[in-house]
């Protein structure tokens, strides 16, 4: 087979496209791919179809097409412009590459493999491209995807913020539950933050929404309420973020039990802190010993995390109104305990109830947005941290969208 036969069918050409010839220059170990098509080839409009004569070519131009073996491939063409009587002058699409790219369709398929696998500058190295290049091959993929997601609101979503910095920098992260994607990332985690993914859709859109999963952030709450009407019955506070706060109270109790005791020369709570945040059943076996034996002890960190474990029973009712006879129990309980930092908690509880007892009605929380924040960490920390907060963005999109990455002729195909 000779090497214009072959090109032709490695890249698979159609008619009127024809590989010209080909250059093979062992010096610079690069295969140049030149293709034409025949004087008279009638192309189709791209707005409209019609079958319209060329109106002139552009300057040649050059794709990178996927390896010969060792060498370098690169695909050289003069890309067609036709005359449409209805839309004017407009250049013709090219089947190997979309417009704009300067890579073949196979190409960023398997371009898109590699950053997938691999962080940019591991991904750059191995399809022996530049950072840049790689970067905006990623970008280009997000912004295929997210067009061709279409704007359809997602029936449960799931608020959480992420940390990107320190010095509490923060972005707003709005996932899909049921999908579990990242379908918005904002600036901040602010009411603005949240408003602006609500603003790209109707009121009647947003009445779609039949459950939000989040956690008590004021910012979130207000942007909810703003924006999604009856949000007051589809918010759902996240019940492990109430456990956290819970917990929080139990360790403020143990600390201020433990100086107590230090005082009197007392050292049973040394280096029990993370004893007391487990629950029952995640208790190490190996600490399980030394946890029943303080425990049991007349101390009133042990009295706050039984009010803690008996509070995580909460959820456990399949109906709403034996789960308020519990809260009634459990609140009376822990406002008589003498515990000040347990009565806080308590109190802090009372005061968003009614959207923890939503639950009942949803049965959902946070775990799929929690997930993804997991997730995007691991893109984070690979990555060495992200300067650009839009190449942070692109990342997430990428990896934690959902999205169709591929170019649309070569839709979900692999590259080995």
């Amino acid at each position: 087979m000779e090497g214009k036969e072959l090109y032709q069918n490695l890249l698979g050409l159609n008619e009127p496209w024809t590989v010209e010839r080909v250059d093979l220059d062992m010096a610079k170990l690069h295969v140049d791919v030149h293709v034409a098509h025949p004087a008279g080839t009638r192309f189709a409009c791209p707005d409209c179809a019609a079958s319209c004569t060329v109106y002139d070519h552009l300057a040649e131009r050059v794709w990178r097409h996927l390896d010969s073996c060792q060498f370098l491939t690169y695909l050289h063409a003069r890309p067609p412009r036709i005359s449409c009587p209805e839309h004017g002058v407009r250049q013709v699409g090219l089947p190997w590459a979309e417009q704009g790219s300067r890579f073949t369709h196979l190409f960023e398929v398997l371009a898109i493999e590699l950053l997938q696998a691999a962080n940019v500058k591991r991904a750059a190295q191995i399809l022996r491209i530049s950072w840049d290049q790689a970067w905006h091959l990623m970008e280009r993929a997000v912004l295929r995807g997210r067009a061709a997601k279409g704007a359809a609101v997602p029936r449960q979503i799931g608020i959480d913020e992420k940390a990107i910095a320190k010095g509490h920098q923060y972005m707003t992260l709005v996932c899909d539950r049921q999908a579990a994607t990242v379908e918005y990332v904002g600036e901040g985690r602010t009411q603005e933050s949240l408003a602006a993914y609500f603003a790209a859709y109707s009121r009647e859109q947003l009445a779609g929404i039949e459950a939000i999963s989040l956690d008590m952030w004021p910012a979130y709450i207000s942007g909810c309420k703003a924006h999604v009407p009856q949000a007051q019955e589809k918010m759902v506070f996240d019940r492990f973020h109430i456990m956290q706060h819970v917990g929080n109270g139990v360790d403020r109790v143990r600390k201020e039990e433990h100086k107590t005791l230090l005082q009197q020369g007392d050292e049973t709570l040394k280096r029990s802190k993370y004893l007391w945040l487990y629950s029952a059943e995640n208790m190490p076996a190996a600490a399980r010993a030394r946890f029943d034996q303080i425990k049991h002890g007349n101390l009133k960190t042990a009295r706050a995390w039984a009010l803690k474990e008996s509070l995580r029973g909460m959820w456990a009712y399949q109906s709403l109104g034996w789960a308020k006879r519990f809260w009634k129990r459990w609140y009376f309980w822990a406002t008589h305990s003498r515990l000040p930092p347990m009565i806080e908690k308590a109190k802090l509880v009372a005061r968003h109830l009614p959207n923890i007892l939503t639950y009942f009605n949803h049965r959902i929380t946070n775990a799929v947005a929690e997930g993804l924040n997991s997730k995007i960490a691991t893109v984070q920390k690979r990555a060495c941290g992200f300067r650009n907060r839009d190449n942070f963005k692109i990342a997430i999109y990428f990896h934690c969208g959902g999205l169709d990455l591929y170019p649309a002729s070569v839709t979900h195909r692999k590259v080995c």
